[in-house]
């Protein structure tokens, strides 16, 4: 069962996600604006968000910011709005996943679960396989598989659960190059809906976390015309 805060405005959404996510015994609190949402997270402590972007005065996008400034808990944004645009701008405001309504209780709660998941990595991953204990370290950067911290010169990053995935899941077998649809399916658990912008989005936000120069990227690299490796190797 997971706590869930549900900031949505809509009373028709509100009242079926509730009743769907009740009924797979989650426990779920509402809140009807932005504002209200930023205290109710406070509050309530919830495992995990599911964020509206068409909200009264304050956006959805701000409410996403400003919980990833302080804030590294699973956030999935709940949308009508589909466009390529609106889900790239939500992806790189800090979401972990992006569901398009309407949507069934079965594909949310199924996101969900992918989500949270995130937040203690799978056994069956090479990630977790990779090394029992200890951390590991990759040039100015550190990973630490049995405490979950990552380190670039000695100072913890804050990563999201994505972020925190992709990167273990990478930094298991450096300079393995992966597909975007072999990381969606191994990190997100995606195999029939998924869409890669979330993989694309997902390494923006970690570049800018890890890396010296985003733009000039030394660990996450892109291998065109096939994904992503991780370097470097030694």
């Amino acid at each position: 069962m997971a706590r869930v805060l549900l900031i949505e405005d809509d009373p028709a959404v509100q009242e079926g996600v509730t009743l769907a996510l009740k009924r797979r015994g989650h426990e779920v609190e509402v809140a009807v604006s932005g504002e209200t949402g930023l205290l109710v997270l406070e509050r309530y402590r919830p495992d995990l968000v599911l964020l509206d972007l068409m909200l009264p005065r304050m956006s959805g996008l701000e409410v996403c910011r400003r919980i990833r400034e302080s804030k590294q808990l699973p956030l999935i944004i709940l949308s009508a709005r589909g466009d390529d645009i609106d889900m790239i701008v939500g992806l790189e405001a800090g979401a972990d996943d992006y569901i398009i309504k309407p949507a069934s209780g079965e594909i949310i709660e199924a996101r969900m679960r992918a989500v949270l998941r995130r937040v203690v990595p799978a056994q069956d991953t090479p990630a977790a396989a990779h090394t029992a204990t200890g951390a590991e370290h990759h040039a100015e950067l550190t990973v630490d598989r049995t405490t979950l911290v990552v380190a670039k010169n000695g100072a913890e990053l804050a990563l999201a659960p994505s972020e925190l995935k992709l990167l273990l899941f990478l930094t298991a077998t450096p300079g393995q190059v992966y597909s975007r649809h072999q990381l969606l399916e191994q990190v997100w658990e995606h195999s029939f809906y998924g869409d890669v912008r979330l993989v694309d989005a997902c390494v923006m936000r970690l570049r800018a976390k890890i890396e010296e120069e985003p733009r000039k990227p030394v660990y996450v690299q892109t291998v065109r015309g096939f994904g992503y490796r991780f370097g470097p190797v030694g």
